[in-house]
């Protein structure tokens, strides 16, 4: 996998370099934004670590132009590191945020984890299911009934993508957790109840309580393809 580190101090930019070899990554190193950008066009990227204060264009727009294009995994590393530039980092589409001075061991603890959640997100069910009125479109992180984007969170769209990979499969809350939120999820096996009820909600149609999920009491959740017509 390649990274590409945007860092206009050099001594930063090769020891986070040195560190990510170290774990096995290839690197590349822009020290201005507009290399960032022509970079990202140029080779295939699998994840960005970005600084904000950068020459010729700001670490920001850099994210944002990006963004547009890719939901590749951007990790902000900054001594900007106030809650109203982590927010505003988040914001514009940051996965992760990281305050210099670092801990070189803690950014590649993060970027393992981030590399983790895009694998996951690459693995899961893409094009259209329950009877062609469901799409998922993991490149733009979106999916879609009769054509509508459906908001939904980040977590909603891996559990509901997890789900509908394999229709006939019942998946335990534990094992929706492990394959959809990955190591970063800090919450209770029974948080997976909430969000199964927040996306029947989004998704199923009014006369059918269940919708395309359905419960397997005792065992966990299963995605039923043909679930309206039940």
């Amino acid at each position: 996998m390649k990274i590409l580190i945007v860092e206009d101090e050099q001594a930063i930019a090769e020891v986070v370099s040195a560190y990510a070899k170290r774990d096995g990554y290839e690197t590349v190193i822009a020290q201005d934004g507009l290399t960032a950008l022509e970079i990202f066009e140029r080779d295939a990227i699998d994840l960005v670590i970005l600084d904000l204060m950068l020459p010729k264009l700001p670490g920001e727009e850099v994210c944002r132009r990006i963004r547009e294009k890719s939901s590749v995994p951007i990790i902000m590393l900054t001594a900007k590191n106030g809650e109203a530039d982590v927010v505003e980092g988040l914001d514009l589409g940051a996965n992760d945020y990281v305050a210099k001075p670092f801990s070189p061991r803690v950014l590649m603890a993060r970027i393992r984890a981030n590399l983790r959640n895009k694998e996951t997100r690459d693995n899961l069910a893409s094009g259209l299911c329950a009877g062609g009125r469901i799409e998922i479109d993991p490149e733009r992180v979106e999916i879609r009934k009769d054509g509508k984007v459906i908001p939904m969170t980040k977590s909603e769209f891996l559990i509901f993508s997890t789900l509908a990979s394999r229709p006939i499969r019942t998946w335990s809350r534990e094992e929706i957790i492990r394959v959809a939120l990955g190591d970063d999820f800090d919450g209770f096996d029974r948080t997976i109840d909430t969000y199964i009820k927040n996306l029947r909600k989004k998704l199923a149609e009014p006369e059918h309580e269940n919708g395309w999920i359905k419960t397997i009491y005792g065992f966990g959740y299963r995605f039923d393809d043909d679930g309206e017509k039940n």
